[in-house]
């Protein structure tokens, strides 16, 4: 559960308030439009210009007015210098918009290439919906930055500087009086620019939270709803919602004190004007026309100053939400560590082994240690699932694989089999090298896979997941995943093969035909016997399939035993069952238990050789 303990936002930050940016990160993304940001700079310059221009005149009015002295064109050019202004303006706003926009676009490709690119490790260690809340909620914070104040801060920092000037000159005894308010202003802006930079990071940290447990729950809501757990999902959500709520108060209180800064400035330095000032034109020292000019100006100089405080207080956000966004940007790419050059190619079958372990072992990466712990801790708290808790941290520090050696002929059909937690999925990943192992080698036709790229090594690979995910989209859309350029009739072969025809033949859309969100159209058997579909479209020498006969009747295992026979021929099969009758007739079934190979040969011969073996055909039936 996340920590919904109040705090003030004002206090220092903690070492769980989530990474933090510095500007210096910052300004890639704002010079990445560096065209723009130079035309709205000199926008603003103009802009500056028109707005300084119009006191003056005003005065200039005043004065003639005063001496009963004729307008003439000094009214029609103050109008233009007013248009002007807010033309400029205008234009100006556009430009930082989209600028901001543009920026946004940019920093959420950045995020998706590379959360895209990360090592299997990261997904299995974070979250996705704190993922995909990086890339939509805290993207959206940097367009603040260009459209509150920060691109057009030249303007501003050149109407400050000119109003000063202006000031000093009409009046430098009244300007000195409100110089002590607006020094102290700026002082208190500054202090605690720092703290909103720091409780924003921890309201998106929150936010990312809210989001994964809503994906949680969403994703399995069928099951919530089944074991009658709505409440206590609601409970849990609401728990994680309550503290993104509390971690916005902080954001809110911090930043309370920031905006009305700039408002409490102008009316304290506006009393002291029309106070000080008033004793002033009583005694002579000014004139009204002065007066007022001044009074004018000190519109202007506050107006940047605001605008400077917004500006503070949206960069203090953006960073703290750059923090979490470089966070992952950082991360080392899948191949970042890999020395092979990208063009290899993966060798050709030979005399070796399609496949050959040595000596292999394997423990899960740290972080997926821990996340995984978590995750337990979470479901035995949250759940009331205790049950769960120890099949979720079966990855400790220990190895899930324990010097693992075997070989698959080209061309053979191999299976493994054993209990649940023996490893099985384990092999199938690092084959795939979705994880590297921590010892020993694993060859591919000879050689060494960590030698390939990750890319033309998964070429050779069909592989269809224990829970294989379909796809929102059409039948078409996930057979056409791994082949891109697959015809309409090569898609509706590969259904048919699978005993999938029905599918197309009950809707006239065919192989056109929705298969909802996650393949809710589908039954569990037909999602399977899609993702086999997927992967014999492909047509790769060598075939993984984890238990992908688990979700099928008596009838269509058969069907489909004889659709793998079909397009196995001349390949090289994999296969993970726990059904045995599925794999009886294997060229080789290797026997795991604990991370370990406990046998291997015929099912004839492991029957007589391997007790594992012979206990798991005994309770089916096979002996």
């Amino acid at each position: 559960m996340s920590d919904t303990r109040r705090r003030s936002p004002f206090a220092r930050p903690r070492k769980d308030d989530g990474p933090r940016a510095t500007f210096r990160q910052l300004l890639p993304y704002i010079l990445e439009h560096r065209g723009v940001m130079i035309g709205v700079a000199l926008l603003s310059v103009v802009a500056a210009v028109f707005t300084l221009v119009q006191p003056l005149m005003i005065g200039q009015v005043i004065e003639r007015v005063e001496a009963q002295d004729p307008l003439g064109w000094l009214i029609g050019l103050l109008v233009a210098f007013v248009v002007l202004q807010s033309a400029t303006s205008a234009y100006q706003h556009y430009l930082l918009q989209r600028a901001g926009t543009a920026v946004v676009l940019s920093s959420r490709r950045r995020l998706i290439r590379r959360i895209l690119h990360l090592p299997i490790s990261e997904f299995d260690a974070r979250r996705t919906g704190d993922l995909v809340s990086r890339v939509g909620t805290d993207t959206t914070l940097l367009y603040a930055v260009l459209t509150q104040g920060l691109a057009d801060s030249v303007g501003n920092l050149l109407i400050f500087a000119g109003a000063l000037i202006a000031m000093l000159v009409i009046d430098p005894i009244l300007l000195l009086t409100i110089a002590v308010v607006l020094i102290a202003a700026v002082g208190a802006v500054t202090a605690f620019a720092g703290r909103i930079r720091s409780a924003t990071a921890v309201q998106q940290t929150r936010v990312g939270e809210l989001a994964s447990g809503i994906e949680r729950a969403i994703g399995s809501i069928r099951t919530i709803r089944a074991s009658g757990a709505t409440a206590r999902e609601e409970e849990a959500v609401a728990a994680t919602a309550q503290s993104a709520y509390r971690a916005g108060l902080d954001v809110a209180k911090a930043s309370a004190f920031v905006v009305p800064v700039a408002g409490l400035a102008m009316n304290v330095s506006l009393l002291v004007v029309l106070g000080v000032g008033g004793l002033r034109v009583a005694t002579g020292a000014v004139s009204v026309a002065s007066l007022v000019t001044f009074a004018m100006f000190l519109f202007l100089m506050i107006m940047p100053l605001g605008s400077a405080f917004g500006a503070l207080s949206s960069v203090g956000q953006a960073l703290g939400a750059l923090g979490r966004i470089q966070e992952v940007l950082d991360l080392p790419e899948e191949d970042a560590a890999d020395r092979v050059p990208t063009g290899s190619a993966a060798p050709a079958p030979g005399a070796a082994p399609a496949i050959a372990f040595d000596e292999v072992r394997f423990r899960y990466p740290e972080n997926v240690v821990e996340a995984r712990q978590k995750a337990a801790a979470e479901v035995q708290s949250a759940a009331d699932d205790a049950h769960l808790a120890p099949e979720l941290a079966t990855s400790s520090s220990e190895d899930v694989l324990r010097g693992v050696s075997f070989e698959v002929p080209v061309g053979s059909r191999v299976a493994l089999v054993g209990p649940s937690g023996a490893g099985k999925s384990t092999i199938l990943a690092l084959i795939e090298r979705f994880y590297d192992a921590t010892g020993g080698s694993i060859c591919l036709h000879g050689h060494d896979i960590r030698e390939l790229p990750r890319e033309a090594l998964r070429a050779q690979f069909g592989y269809v997941e224990q829970d294989a995910p379909t796809l929102a989209g059409s039948l078409a859309d996930n057979l056409r995943l791994a082949s891109p350029n697959a015809t309409d009739a090569d898609c509706e072969r590969a259904l048919r093969a699978v005993n999938l025809g029905h599918v197309i033949d009950r809707d006239p859309r065919g192989v056109d035909t929705p298969v909802g969100e996650d393949g809710v159209m589908l039954s569990g058997g037909e999602r399977q016997r899609l993702a086999i579909a997927r992967a014999l479209l492909s047509a790769p020498p060598i075939l993984l399939l984890d238990e992908s006969t688990s979700s099928l009747d008596g009838v269509n295992e058969q069907r489909m035993r004889e659709a793998i026979d079909a397009v196995a021929q001349g390949r090289t099969l994999i296969v993970i069952a726990h059904r045995l009758s599925t794999v009886v007739d294997s060229d080789k079934i290797v026997v795991l238990d604990r991370g370990q190979v406990v046998g291997q040969g015929t099912h004839a011969e492991l029957i007589e050789s391997t007790p594992l073996y012979r206990e798991l055909a005994k309770h089916q039936l096979l002996v």
